[in-house]
């Protein structure tokens, strides 16, 4: 079932690269941003994850919780956060369960070849624990402000 804004985010617990447990519901009375993303170290996600990085001030003004979430694992994701100085944290999904509640892992293809990965989504998750935004045209150099506005 896709999700739609309005309905209620799905909750889940997961890992962070400290190898802590983080739970959605835990965040109940804060404004969430819960993006996925393919890769760790690879282009485009780097310069989304440095664009969210740049601008975090304004989103930590704006009420925001940011959580990064892709494949990679917890020693991926310390290795990333280290490399470019990231301060928020990365939810290691590698048994893609987090995905499947939020539908981001699909079929995607390049360059003729069809293969399973993560479709580049943001959801922003207001007070209440629901959707109020899905970004799934996420543009990597300019995110925080597709966030923001």
């Amino acid at each position: 079932m896709a999700l739609e804004v309005g309905m209620q985010a799905p909750d889940f617990e997961a890992k962070i690269q400290d190898g802590s447990t983080v739970k959605l519901s835990d965040y109940k009375g804060k404004k969430v941003v819960l993006y996925f993303y393919p890769k760790d170290n690879t282009p485009g996600c780097t310069t989304q994850a440095c664009n969210l990085r740049d601008n975090y001030d304004a989103l930590i003004d704006a009420g925001y919780v940011v959580f990064g979430i892709s494949t990679d694992s917890e020693k991926s994701h310390q290795k990333f956060i280290e490399k470019h100085d990231l301060p928020f944290s990365l939810i290691a999904d590698e048994d893609k369960q987090v995905h499947e509640l939020y539908n981001t892992w699909r079929e995607k293809k390049n360059y003729g070849r069809t293969y399973m990965g993560t479709v580049r989504t943001t959801f922003v998750i207001d007070e209440e624990g629901k959707i109020a935004e899905i970004i799934e045209k996420v543009k990597t150099k300019e995110h925080s402000n597709q966030i923001l506005n």
